[in-house]
């Protein structure tokens, strides 16, 4: 297993990888809505929030030699699924066709009360 630390994406708020590469498959921990450079939530809107949760995983994803087109599934944690929609609209913009399987749930609580958390498995892509 080989961890991954992006330094550009956000620094993570625990004893935990980026990700972790385990044969070509890339683990991605969630990533919440910061900026990579102050720390802090970007963005008042689910659709704010989640714009920026993607640019996270595409910088960690980067790392890893893989891509938002290599994603096989993502789980999508949401502070309240009324945001469901404009989580999704700007989700599937992101994906630009791709689409990965996927999980949503709401949850009672997200790190820094964000409104949108997103981890992912993706393949790493050939050399």
């Amino acid at each position: 297993m080989i961890p991954v630390i992006s330094k550009n994406a956000p620094a993570a708020v625990g004893p935990y990888s980026h990700a972790v590469i385990h044969n070509d498959t890339v683990y991605c921990a969630g990533q919440i809505p910061l900026d990579p450079a102050s720390g802090e939530i970007v963005g008042t809107t689910i659709e704010e929030q989640t714009r920026q949760v993607m640019s996270n995983l595409e910088a960690v994803l980067k790392e890893c030699n893989a891509s938002l087109k290599t994603i096989v599934k993502t789980t999508v944690f949401l502070a309240s699924m009324d945001d469901f929609a404009g989580m999704n609209q700007v989700y599937e913009a992101a994906f630009d066709g791709h689409k990965p399987a996927r999980s949503a749930f709401q949850v009672a609580r997200l790190p820094k009360d964000a409104l949108v958390e997103i981890e992912c498995i993706a393949v790493c892509e050939k050399k």
